[in-house]
């Protein structure tokens, strides 16, 4: 078994803080000493932040610089840009084949711009439907994970609307993806609460008839497989019993209803983890934050939980 994972790290958007981030989470000795770093991005991509920090990648020792030259043209810090947003992509793109390649064993990535993406000609909702389509996956999830909650989603990048029409299969593939990750993590408890859709969980078809008839299904068929699976609760109290210990993780069953118990509870150190893919891949949980692109104010505590993440992840693999 190898101890130290090779990561390959995408930059994300040139014109936001994703370079500085990864400068400055690199230049931390006990993070590169986790693994081999392979930065994905194009040099006069990271000039702009290299010289506002005080940092250059080339000095930092067990990092390399891997350029797919997709960055054409001049772009200033902080700016909406399409070529930033073209760029950006390639970089995800090229860190996926790096791994599906076995060249590296987990994919960090840093915050990319969607309007510049889609400006750009891509049809793109968001980093785990474009990884997972690289890798030929249909049905990929996003599991939101800091030091005291885990909360997985079954949807993410749609309408409310169209989340409300989610299906019990839909429900079981997230659960059965949960409990694996729970595995992968080395938790020995995997206990995992499912959320329900209407308020108080449709108070038994008074709000709603979706969490009997489409969620507690999903819940049955999971505990007859032998997943330690309850539920459906009501959304409002139940993140707070699983940050009091009664829970491993929450399935939430649309974006919101996931994200912002998160966020509030932590989000310097909250990570964003695709699973179903058969690769590796952990990312920040926070956007390109353009208002400070530039200005060596960007923190980068969530990128450094990234990394250690993904190693975790990586060396439990191979295990």
């Amino acid at each position: 078994m190898n101890p130290s994972p090779t990561l390959a790290i995408s930059i994300g958007d040139a014109a936001g803080i994703g370079p500085e981030v990864v400068l400055k989470a690199l230049s931390d000795s006990a993070v590169r000493g986790l693994g081999k770093m392979i930065v994905v991005g194009d040099r006069a991509a990271l000039e702009p932040s290299e010289t506002r920090c005080g940092l250059k990648l080339a000095d930092l020792p067990g990092v390399c610089l891997d350029e797919p030259g997709a960055l054409e043209g001049w772009f200033e810090m902080g700016q909406l840009s399409v070529r930033c947003g073209r760029a950006a992509l390639a970089y995800v793109r090229r860190a996926a084949e790096l791994c599906l390649q076995g060249v590296a064993d987990a994919m960090v990535t840093s915050p990319l711009n969607k309007e510049a993406v889609s400006k750009s000609g891509q049809n793109f909702t968001g980093h785990t439907e474009f990884i997972a389509e690289l890798c030929g996956v249909s049905e990929p999830r996003m599991l939101l994970i800091n030091d005291r909650l885990r909360v997985l989603h079954v949807t993410t990048h749609c309408s409310l609307r169209q989340a409300c029409e989610v299906t019990t299969p839909e429900i079981l593939t997230t659960i059965r993806l949960g409990a694996d990750a729970l595995a992968r993590l080395g938790l020995k408890q995997r206990r995992i609460a499912v959320c329900g859709l209407n308020p108080h969980a449709g108070e038994s078809g008074l709000f709603g008839a979706e969490d009997q008839k489409v969620i507690s299904p999903a819940i049955a068929a999971a505990r007859a497989e032998g997943i330690d699976c309850t539920g459906p609760f009501p959304a409002d109290t139940i993140f707070l019993k699983a940050l009091q210990g009664e829970f491993e993780l929450v399935v939430a069953i649309y974006h919101d209803q996931g994200h912002i118990p998160m966020k509030l509870l932590d989000f310097e150190r909250t990570v964003n983890v695709s699973l179903g893919l058969p690769i590796i891949r952990t990312s920040v949980d926070h956007g390109t934050a353009f208002d400070i692109a530039g200005q060596n104010r960007a923190k980068a505590e969530n990128m450094k939980a990234a990394l250690k993440l993904a190693v975790t992840l990586a060396r439990n693999r191979q295990r």
